[in-house]
């Protein structure tokens, strides 16, 4: 029993996903799950107490399929807090394509549905901690930009990478995912990176 464990867990998390990427919005029910896992209803709330529990990790497990910790390992390793800054704005972009058709339905299910704010949030929130910490490092390098304290320059980056801004330049206004790299660089170096002032 205990060697199906893991399988029936990643076959639920696996349905789970391709619900929330079909439904365009529309709400995921445990039953639903279960009939598109091939398990029971029981068998969804063996592995998962909640409905909410099962969101949040329905999108940790897609980080772990996407390699999100991989993408992640450059901003890790960057010795400088601008090389940091530039990685973390280069693997959260690229990161963007993959997660935005679950992205797109908890935001959609969000105003209406607590347990899709919950699992939304707590993945904002996450991401927020790599914005942090790329903003640590500028301070620690000495090159934060002083107009700025570390919380709101960590709220600046993490508005600036947003799903919504991303989809806004990206599929609306066209922009390649190389313009939209350069971009926010730029605009983050402008923001938060201290300026040597000119001769």
């Amino acid at each position: 029993m205990s060697s199906t464990q893991p399988d029936t867990r990643r076959r639920i998390l696996k349905a789970t996903l391709e619900l929330l990427e079909a439904g365009q919005g529309q709400g995921v029910r445990m039953a639903d799950v279960a009939k598109r896992a091939g398990v029971s209803r029981q068998a969804v709330y063996l592995h998962f107490e909640s409905r909410a529990e099962l969101l949040i990790q329905t999108t940790l497990y897609l980080d772990d399929i996407a390699g999100s910790q991989e993408r992640l390992a450059p901003s890790r390793e960057a010795t400088t807090g601008v090389a940091r800054l530039d990685a973390f704005i280069k693997a959260w972009a690229s990161y963007l394509p993959i997660i935005y058709p679950s992205a797109r339905a908890l935001l959609a299910m969000r105003e209406t549905d607590e347990d899709a704010a919950d699992a939304w949030d707590q993945r904002m929130l996450d991401m927020r901690e790599g914005c942090e910490a790329a903003v640590l490092a500028l301070q620690r390098d000495g090159q934060l930009n002083p107009a700025h304290a570390p919380q709101e320059a960590t709220d600046l980056l993490w508005m600036l990478l947003s799903v919504r801004n991303w989809e806004q330049l990206t599929r609306t206004s066209g922009w390649s995912q190389d313009t939209y790299v350069a971009k926010v660089q730029s605009t983050a170096h402008q923001l938060l990176v201290l300026q040597k002032a000119s001769k």
